[in-house]
């Protein structure tokens, strides 16, 4: 990330942070945040990607640095939130976007080594960088934490075992996030970008031969009214691209939900489960 004299510091414009930023759906969330203002550090463990991304931006007229980051490791996480601090002063939106996916294989074939790699990846990354970033936020009022998740994160799937928990686990950090936040400004959303063709997807034996593919539009205007305020309504609760749009969820929203509406929870057999 450049020193704070190569770009003003403490700039009175909203700020993001923005991790898996250096190509796919995080350069497409940075890109966007930046047309609409927002200064925007993009993370991610290839750095020099990332930088390229935050050159683009910036010659087009935009505000933005990039770091090499590995969400997983907190001392870096830590430096990271500090540096995006003493560059420009605060930290309004942050977007848990960096993730991976395993070998599409039963459990019991699957390699340990790479398993854990996604739940560590996708779990502790976001509980790393909300755990820095949040604090910060609830200095000055507020802010917004938009995961990505997807709807891998609401059922099980045969060959997904790892990518299935840890998106589920994100759903509880994403809750958990909203209710110890919500009184003192903090609102946290579960985004899922729906079928984005990138190179994960395309990597996918899931996605083999499909041809229809979530316009990445559609999830960067979700990203942007959540950044916004638009969507606080539905803190703590699970929107998809493709199947929401901002005027949508509005909509929904002003005619009012259910406590446990679009939100991760066991289903009852009936009203005489004593698990209700």
């Amino acid at each position: 990330m450049p020193e704070p004299s190569d770009v003003p510091a403490a700039v009175s414009v909203r700020v993001a942070m923005v991790t898996g930023a250096s190509r796919g759906i995080g350069a497409a969330i940075a890109r966007a945040l930046a047309n609409r203002g927002y200064a925007v550090c993009l993370l991610a463990r290839d750095g020099a990607a990332a930088a390229g991304v935050a050159s683009e931006i910036g010659a087009r007229g935009g505000r933005a640095v990039a770091r090499s980051l590995d969400v997983t490791d907190e001392a870096a996480v830590g430096e990271a939130t500090e540096a995006a601090l003493s560059l420009w002063g605060r930290i309004d939106v942050l977007v848990n976007n960096a993730g991976l996916i395993e070998r599409e294989v039963p459990l019991w074939e699957a390699d340990v080594e790479q398993w854990w790699s996604v739940i560590t990846t996708n779990v502790r990354g976001p509980f790393l960088m909300t755990r820095a970033v949040v604090p910060h936020m609830l200095a000055a009022g507020g802010g917004r934490v938009v995961n990505l998740n997807s709807g891998a994160g609401t059922a099980e799937r045969a060959e997904l075992s790892a990518y299935c928990a840890s998106k589920s686990a994100l759903a509880r950090i994403t809750g958990s996030t909203h209710l110890a936040g919500w009184a003192q400004g903090i609102r946290a959303f579960d985004l899922a970008p729906g079928h984005v063709r990138t190179e994960m997807t395309l990597s996918m034996d899931l996605h083999r031969g499909r041809t229809e593919w979530t316009d990445p539009a559609q999830v960067t205007d979700l990203v942007l009214a959540m950044a916004g305020g638009e969507l606080d309504a539905w803190s703590g609760r699970f929107v998809r691209a493709g199947a929401d749009t901002p005027a949508t969820l509005r909509e929904r929203a002003g005619l009012g939900m259910d406590h446990d509406a679009r939100t991760l929870r066991l289903r009852p057999w009936g009203a005489t489960d004593p698990l209700r």
